[in-house]
């Protein structure tokens, strides 16, 4: 008989990488566009460098608190959704036990197989059963925000960090250059480390998040282009 193989699927680290991802990207392309755009409109480099960290620190906050309250509204629609089901399996037991067994039926499991799986899996834990298979919530998909905020404010000052370093050992001559192809070097690596730890293609990945990132830091350089040359 073969032995069972461990299985590690990479769905389980969806929650905090979608999150790392995120703020890494946000705080390599927003700190890097505002480098390029502030000495684009010939600034001094202390000025460039103290707009630089004023960016990581408030890109570090909004980043934290936007996600603790955007994944904080999914946690609370999730604790709506499960306390609504803990009511219904109290005052009908049976009409939810049906409800379970015709889920099984659509994914093709036969009528009386399904109603016996169904009462198998409500007396093992009702609430568990109804909240995986008819609402969809998962230990691994389940909101967890204080875990998403501190993971993207982290990331995002790590980002940040990366063109911020550039001000610092670039000439003020090169600094437009060299911020912006060392940006783009971090973001070519992140997309790949982050199509890497999630199983996608690491090429397409990679050239998504440059493309992007080349995008913001070009428009942000003509805007601060257009506004040194008016002021």
């Amino acid at each position: 008989m073969s032995r069972l193989h461990p299985e590690n699927h990479l769905v389980s680290r969806i929650g905090w990488l979608r999150a790392a991802v995120l703020g890494a990207n946000d705080g390599i392309v927003s700190t890097a566009s505002l480098i390029v755009g502030v000495a684009t409109a010939s600034a001094a480099s202390s000025e460039i460098l103290v707009a630089g960290v004023a960016g990581l620190v408030a890109g570090a906050m909004s980043m934290a608190a936007g996600e603790y309250v955007s994944v904080s509204s999914q946690a609370d629609t999730e604790k709506a959704d499960l306390d609504r089901e803990r009511t219904e399996l109290a005052t009908e037991p049976e009409f939810e036990r049906e409800e379970l067994a015709q889920i099984y039926v659509k994914r093709g499991v036969d009528v009386v197989l399904a109603r016996q799986v169904a009462d198998q899996m409500m007396a093992r834990d009702a609430l568990a059963a109804h909240a995986q298979d008819e609402l969809g919530i998962s230990e691994i998909t389940t909101a967890r925000p204080i875990q998403a905020a501190l993971t993207s404010a982290a990331t995002f000052a790590v980002g940040a960090a990366m063109p911020l370093a550039m001000v610092l050992i670039s000439p003020a001559s090169m600094l437009v250059a060299t911020v912006s192809v060392a940006s783009l070097a971090f973001l070519a690596l992140l997309g790949a480390i982050g199509a890497k730890a999630g199983g996608a293609n690491v090429v397409r990945a990679t050239l998504r998040v440059t493309f992007w990132g080349a995008f913001a830091m070009a428009l942000t350089a003509g805007i601060g282009a257009v506004v040194g040359k008016a002021i």
